[in-house]
């Protein structure tokens, strides 16, 4: 749960995100106490468009000195559109109004080959941990039948998946990863 104000400043939206649970005052890696050390702009783009700041803030942990951001569940990280609009585009549902095609195809190409890593870590957080991720005995073909079985295919799957991964830190930071 985040709690999030907003101030308008040159034509554009600026919000502060603050969480609101106790959960994002540990640290992912060691569970750890994390210290607030400042913020940084995020922006953020909605399905509609528009554009608007996030002010998140920068943690860091005090035993294993990581520094984490305190990202909002509905995006993604290293992207600035909305995780529905990316989820929208992979599942090509919709178009989402004034993206360009060559970024609906980048987005397509990430979860192409970051789609099984996904699909993988969470099969593994389930074997590991299954009171967090749920699992089902079926083995579904497809990587979005197989990320359906941990975080369900309802809409909002990918913002769950991610918000998964990120926690147990297992996202991959760099291209240069694959």
């Amino acid at each position: 749960m985040y709690q999030i104000t907003s101030s308008l400043k040159a034509l554009k939206r600026v919000f502060f995100v603050r969480s609101t649970g106790r959960t994002l005052s540990l640290c992912p890696c060691c569970q750890g106490n994390l210290r607030v050390i400042g913020s940084r702009k995020r922006m953020w783009i909605r399905s509609s468009g528009e554009k608007s700041i996030l002010i998140i803030r920068r943690l860091c942990c005090k035993a294993c000195r990581q520094i984490h951001h305190e990202l909002p569940s509905f995006l993604v990280p290293y992207r600035r559109h909305e995780a529905q609009v990316i989820e929208d585009t992979v599942m090509d549902e919709e178009t989402p109004a004034g993206v360009e095609e060559s970024t609906l195809r980048r987005w397509r190409q990430w979860f192409h080959s970051f789609g099984p890593y996904v699909a993988g870590c969470l099969e593994s957080i389930a074997h590991r941990f299954p009171e967090i991720v749920g699992s089902s005995s079926a083995h579904p073909q497809t990587v979005l039948q197989r990320i359906g079985r941990f975080v369900t295919s309802e809409r909002g799957w990918l913002a769950r998946a991610v918000h998964r991964l990120v926690n147990l830190h297992l996202w991959v930071h760099t291209r240069s990863a694959f």
